[in-house]
């Protein structure tokens, strides 16, 4: 790896992440993980750019020029959203900030970063979600007489059936999951919360083979990841970014019978996508707001099973028994912008 030129920074970043966020931000797990995930990645950029060591990174590369091109970067070659730059962008302001109160070289940094402008967000004129037909040329793409085929397909369906974000699929547990009379799941959101979600029959018909191959020997009571991978011989849980590839990977060969998949369907598009498909079938904002964990909706035991059925009668009403049941409907153009504004950014 070769020797840290900059052990300060490095020192800082450490602290930011383990110490400043969780204890004085009181910064939730997923929080944290994705301040790490944006300063890892400016850190390659940084690498990549100037062709040396992630190590040979130093403090004063986060300059005002470097993260403007890093910005460029992202917007133009990995054409990621106006949000995304802008959530990355706050990132390193949240950094070189703490930095700065603990070292006064950072001080000219934070001055110098201020001065960068967040991108416009003009995405609430254009959703980004998925027509009915890409998300069911998607799913027929993996080979699911093998157990990565059938892991990514099984994925696909838990995104698009739960609306869940992807960290929230990925901290499921096989304990989080019923598969009786009234199956469902409890999603573990931001902020600690957690809310149930109902799963289709076709859901739970994929769920079903999927625990057959994948976790054969577990009860459902088991802590075990329902996606993992597998490190030194031990089932841990996947990270987002193996999730990431292994979604996006499929859609060359699905836009070959569907030019309406997109070139990167990332993750959290499924979460829109299912928003957008449930409004264009009838379901009300309100509704789908709860179902996706925007409301703060504290419920005793005794009401979560009402609740849940509800939800269960109201996605069903939308889009039938599962999650392939109506995607050959053709989908038409939401314009309100308002109920854009609602429905984006999910």
């Amino acid at each position: 790896m070769g020797k840290v030129k900059d052990a300060q920074l490095f020192m800082l970043i450490r602290n930011f992440l383990e110490i400043y966020l969780p204890t004085y931000r009181h910064a939730g797990e997923n929080t944290v993980k994705s301040y790490r995930t944006g300063l890892n990645q400016y850190l390659d950029y940084v690498s990549s750019k100037k062709q040396i060591s992630r190590f040979a990174v130093t403090g004063a590369m986060f300059s005002y020029d470097m993260v403007t091109e890093y910005l460029h970067w992202l917007a133009v070659d990995r054409k990621v959203s106006s949000a995304t730059c802008n959530n990355r962008l706050a990132v390193i302001r949240a950094f070189i900030s703490y930095a700065s109160a603990c070292k006064p070289e950072y001080i000219d940094l934070k001055s110098r970063l201020s001065q960068i402008k967040g991108k416009k967000n003009d995405q609430f004129g254009k959703v980004d979600y998925m027509s009915e037909a890409a998300v069911k040329a998607l799913m027929e793409v993996p080979d699911v007489s093998t157990t990565a085929g059938l892991t990514d397909q099984f994925m696909m369906v838990m995104l698009y059936d739960t609306g869940a974000r992807i960290q929230e699929i990925l901290s499921l547990r096989l304990c989080d999951l019923k598969i009786d009379k009234t199956p469902t799941a409890i999603i573990h959101g931001k902020g600690g919360k957690t809310r149930i979600v109902p799963l289709m029959p076709e859901t739970v018909k994929h769920l079903k083979k999927y625990l057959s191959v994948l976790h054969p020997d577990e009860h459902m009571h088991s802590e075990s990841y329902l996606f993992f991978t597998r490190h030194k011989g031990q089932k841990v849980q996947m990270c987002d970014d193996t999730a990431r590839y292994r979604i996006q990977r499929y859609a060359a060969a699905a836009k070959e019978n569907c030019p309406d998949v997109p070139d990167n369907p990332h993750p959290h598009m499924w979460r829109h996508t299912r928003a957008m498909h449930l409004y264009q079938h009838g379901m009300d904002l309100e509704r789908i707001s709860q179902w996706l964990g925007h409301s703060q909706l504290e419920t005793t035991l005794i009401h979560a099973h009402s609740d849940t059925e509800d939800k269960r009668k109201a996605i069903a009403a939308a889009l039938g028994d599962g999650v392939t049941g109506q995607l050959n409907n053709a989908p038409y153009t939401v314009d309100d912008e308002e109920i854009l504004r609602k429905l984006y950014g999910l």
